[in-house]
C-alpha cells in the first residue's frame, strides 16, 4: 500500500457507481479494496466465547396474551435479558414463518435485481423517505463495511406504497404492520418488568417513529480484513431484527463476543440507548457487530422504534417513577433530535452515545 494512495478518489468512485458492495462482488473482486480493511479489526481481539452455554437468552411469548401466570413469568425473562444482555430472542410472537422468509426474500430480491433498477434509490440525502445506499457514514468512518442498505420510514408518515420498490412493496408494508402489533406488546413488557404500568412506554410514544433498515452482506473474499457492521449500540428504544440463516451477528457480553446464532422462525429484540436512558440504566443497551464471511450474502431486517425524531420538543430523561434519592438520574433530558444529531455525527466508533449524555 503505498504513500500515493488516494482514499477521498476511492470512496468516490464506489459511491458514484451506485451498485454498492454489490457491484464489486458481482464485477469479480477477489481482494478486498484497501477502503474496507478496518486496520484496527482484530478478529481475536477479544475472544469469541467458545462456552455454548454462553447464549442469548430465547423466550417464549405463548400465552402472553391468556395466561397472567405465564406473563408474568415472561415478564421476569424480559426483566432478566434486558438488565444483563441488551438482547434476546423470542419465538411464538405471532408472526407467521412464511411472512419472515418473505420479509427475507424481499430485501434479498432488492438486491439481486437489475442494477439499473437499483440505481434509482441509490442516494445520500437522508431526508428522504426510502433509501438505498452503502454505508451512511462512508465519507466520515476510517473504514467502510461490507454491505449495502434500504431503508425507509414505516411510522409515523410513511411513503406512499408505490414509491417502495416493486419487488419488496407488498410484503414491507404486511411485515411492518405485524411488527408494530408486536412491538407494543413487547413495551408492555419491558414497562412492566420496570415495575411500570403497561402501557408507560406506549404513553411515553417510545414507539411512534419506525424505520426499517434492510441489510444485504455479500459474501466477501477476505472477510477477516473487513466487518459487516462495526461495533455500535442501537439509537433506538427497542430494535426488532429478522435475520436470515446465514450468520455473523455477535454481541459483546463480559468482554466476550457471543455468537447470536440464528434459530428459525424467532426475531432479535436489541435493548436500544434510548431504553436504557429512560430506565435510568436498569436496562442496558448492547454493543453488537455483525462479521463479513465468505459463504453466501447474509440478509437482516431491522426495524428501529423509538420516538419521532422530527418531534423536536419533547424532552426524554429517566423515568420520575425509577428515580430516587437513593437512585439518582443519570442522563440529563435531552431531546430525541438531538440524541440522532449527536449519534450520526459520532458515527460507529465503538463508543456508546449516551455518554454524552450523562450527568
Amino acid at each position: 500500500m503505498g504513500s500515493d494512495y488516494d482514499r477521498e478518489s476511492e470512496l468516490k468512485a464506489f459511491d458514484d457507481s451506485k451498485t454498492g458492495v454489490k457491484g464489486l462482488v458481482d464485477a469479480g473482486v477477489a481482494k478486498v479494496p484497501r477502503m474496507f480493511i478496518h486496520s484496527q479489526h482484530n478478529p481475536h481481539e477479544m475472544s469469541v466465547s467458545t462456552n455454548t452455554q454462553l447464549s442469548i437468552p430465547i423466550i417464549d411469548l405463548e400465552g402472553v396474551h391468556s395466561d397472567a401466570i405465564r406473563r408474568a413469568k415472561i415478564v421476569g425473562e424480559v426483566r432478566n435479558a434486558c438488565e444483563t444482555w441488551g438482547m434476546f430472542q423470542i419465538f411464538n410472537h405471532g408472526i407467521m414463518k412464511s411472512i419472515l422468509e418473505e420479509m427475507i426474500q424481499g430485501i434479498r430480491g432488492f438486491n439481486e435485481q437489475d442494477v439499473e433498477v437499483k440505481k434509482e434509490f441509490y442516494t445520500r440525502d437522508f431526508t428522504k423517505k426510502v433509501i438505498y445506499v452503502s454505508n451512511f457514514d462512508l465519507f466520515q468512518g476510517p473504514a467502510a463495511t461490507w454491505k449495502d442498505s434500504f431503508s425507509c420510514i414505516i411510522a409515523p408518515s410513511p411513503p406512499e406504497p408505490t414509491d417502495l420498490p416493486e419487488v419488496c412493496r407488498d410484503i414491507i408494508v404486511e411485515y411492518s404492520k405485524q411488527v408494530m402489533m408486536l412491538t407494543n406488546t413487547l413495551l408492555e413488557l419491558a414497562a412492566e418488568a420496570l415495575g411500570l404500568k403497561s402501557n408507560h412506554l406506549i404513553d411515553m410514544q417510545c414507539a411512534d417513529g419506525v424505520y426499517l433498515i434492510g441489510h444485504y452482506y455479500p459474501a466477501c473474499p477476505e472477510p477477516e480484513l473487513t466487518l459487516g457492521t462495526k461495533i455500535h449500540t442501537d439509537p433506538s428504544v427497542l430494535t426488532v431484527l429478522l435475520q436470515d440463516q446465514v450468520g455473523g451477528l455477535q454481541l459483546l457480553h463480559q468482554n466476550q463476543w457471543v455468537n447470536v446464532n440464528p434459530v428459525p422462525g424467532a426475531l432479535v429484540i436489541n435493548t436500544g440507548d434510548l431504553l436504557q436512558l429512560v430506565s435510568n440504566d436498569m436496562f442496558k443497551s448492547s454493543k453488537h457487530r455483525v462479521l463479513a464471511n465468505h459463504k453466501a450474502p447474509r440478509v437482516s431486517v431491522g426495524s428501529f422504534f423509538s420516538p419521532f425524531i422530527l418531534s423536536s420538543s419533547k424532552l426524554y430523561g429517566p423515568i420520575k417513577e425509577l428515580i430516587s434519592e437513593e437512585n439518582p438520574p443519570k442522563y440529563k433530558e435531552m431531546t430525541v433530535r438531538d440524541y440522532h444529531a449527536f449519534y450520526i455525527a459520532k458515527g460507529l466508533d465503538g463508543t456508546s452515545a449516551l455518554q454524552h449524555f450523562k450527568l
